[in-house]
């Protein structure tokens, strides 16, 4: 049988191929038709690591070229790049944002930290009286020249007086049923207890004065503890800050709104105020919070003006577009924490639940008072004091002392 192709036959085959001249070449032959079977990994009708192509042959098992569900095929889309997994990039860039803030916040804390002045030792303040409920937090505004320049003393009225003496006294009280902050009048006449020298040794007995001639004796641990000996409170924590520092705070806040029902005009503390709202910046602040000639009730019309605009200060401090910012946030810290005095157990978590609280102390169970006192008229080398109403007084410090509701009213 005749197995070449129509037209072929032994006698018509050219030479070349195999042979030299003379000969010819063989006859090429068909291929017998082989059925068509599915391969385990590779094309139709070859078989792995058989016949046709291997291991070797330049393509890898289970690969298919030009068919769908290979490598590189993007389903539907035709070839190209993979899905991207959105649950894990989203997963992973939450982590990271955790990791980050965690980071930034650890850090922040300890930079608070380091700038805190811790200067109060409270544990070696003399006879305390039993803690009550709630946390009670003293906070002093000194008239402290410290770090100003004679243009800012200037600037700000301060004069250029050496020393330290307290200009407000405060007790911001925490607890359960409301914030209360209560005033203590400057010139309350109280007795200071007897007390060793911090610096000197040496041993004093008690006299009857002013409150803020403990400050100028023998400073803050024995302001402490004649707050504590005429209120029967325990002082928790210590909180002063001078002239300077609280200027610089509200500069830093870019200042505090205050509204004054009529005209103020001062010409002791710098008080030049319109009726009306105004932006105060740091040296009005310090003039509004220092004005008391200019007031019908004195001083005890400006320790209500010094809670009105504290108020206002931690509120504005609180506001989200400061604590959110970090270029208002921080240069706002920087100003406190420079020229804020606590005492050593203070942490920042400490002062930011103090001025939390002073934010918080206008609305719900929040209170802002004055010590109930009464004229004491002239006393003999002190001058003219306040004394306390004891009835008035002595229920209100009880009420502190076990955390209950404060039913007092100015």
């Amino acid at each position: 049988m005749n197995d070449w192709p129509d037209g072929w036959s032994e006698g018509n085959r050219s030479r070349g191929g195999n042979g030299g001249q003379g000969r010819h070449a063989e006859p090429t032959r068909t291929m017998p038709h082989v059925p068509r079977q599915q391969s385990r990994g590779g094309y139709d009708g070859y078989d792995d690591g058989n016949a046709g192509y291997g291991a070797d042959d330049g393509y890898s098992q289970g690969r298919v070229y030009g068919g769908r569900g290979g490598d590189g095929y993007d389903g539907d889309q035709g070839y190209g790049r993979p899905r991207p997994n959105w649950r894990k990039r989203i997963t992973v860039g939450l982590l990271t944002l955790i990791v980050v803030m965690l980071i930034v916040s650890i850090g922040t804390y300890f930079w608070a930290d380091s700038k805190l002045r811790k200067e109060v030792d409270l544990s070696k303040v003399e006879d305390r009286p039993e803690g009550g409920k709630g946390t009670n937090y003293l906070i002093v505004g000194s008239d402290s020249r410290e770090g100003l320049t004679k243009d800012d003393q200037k600037r700000l009225h301060t004069g250029s007086n050496e020393g330290k003496r307290t200009d407000s006294m405060m007790i911001l009280h925490v607890g359960d049923n409301g914030t209360t902050m209560l005033s203590l009048p400057r010139d309350w006449y109280v007795t200071i207890p007897p007390f060793k020298g911090s610096e000197s040794g040496k041993q004093y007995g008690s006299q009857k004065t002013k409150i803020n001639a403990a400050y100028s004796q023998d400073g803050a641990q024995l302001l402490v503890r004649t707050v504590e000996y005429n209120t029967g409170l325990k002082i928790d924590h210590y909180a002063e800050i001078g002239f300077g520092g609280f200027a610089n705070i509200v500069d830093a806040l870019g200042g505090v709104e205050m509204c004054f029902d009529k005209a103020v005009k001062d010409k002791n503390s710098g008080a030049d105020f319109s009726k009306g709202c105004h932006d105060l910046d740091g040296a009005e602040a310090l003039a509004f919070v220092r004005n008391r000639y200019a007031l019908a009730g004195g001083d005890l019309d400006r320790t209500k003006n010094q809670q009105k605009l504290l108020a206002a200060l931690a509120n504005e401090a609180a506001n989200p577009s400061t604590v959110l910012n970090p270029f208002s946030l921080y240069p706002t810290m920087s100003a406190g924490l420079d020229s804020l005095i606590v005492d050593k157990d203070s942490s920042p978590w400490t002062v930011l639940r103090m001025f939390w609280a002073m934010k918080g102390v206008n609305g719900g169970d929040g209170k802002r008072l004055n010590l109930p006192t009464v004229s004491g008229g002239n006393v003999p080398g002190v001058g003219s004091v306040l004394k306390w109403n004891e009835a008035k007084a002595k229920p209100l410090l009880e009420q502190l002392k076990n955390d209950e509701k404060v039913t007092a009213t100015n």
